[in-house]
């Protein structure tokens, strides 16, 4: 879709929300891992090592979620309003214009 027809039917904040929120999983997503590897490290200096990443990645995932929050891309405190967030989001796709 091009920048004008982006910015025409709001598909531009959509697409920006689209990209943050797969960051956000991406960064939960490495928090899980980090963590599931602190529990296996075989020697006290890979534990500390992998312990250093996921202190990292869990300030990353507080920065992008924050970020997202700032913007009302996300609700994780209100399942209600998330979930009215999504059935918008859900519905604006739903009506773009196809091309």
């Amino acid at each position: 879709m091009n920048t004008i027809l982006e910015h025409l039917t709001g598909m531009n904040t959509l697409t920006d929300q689209v990209i943050a929120m797969d960051f956000l999983i991406a960064a939960k997503s490495g928090v899980r891992n980090y963590a599931m590897a602190v529990t296996e490290a075989g020697t006290p200096e890979v534990k500390e090592i992998l312990s250093k990443q996921l202190e990292e990645a869990i300030d990353m995932h507080e920065r992008i979620a924050g970020y997202m929050m700032d913007r009302g891309w996300y609700h994780p405190w209100n399942v209600n309003e998330q979930i009215q967030l999504d059935l918008n989001n859900i519905q604006t796709a739903l009506n773009a214009p196809t091309l």
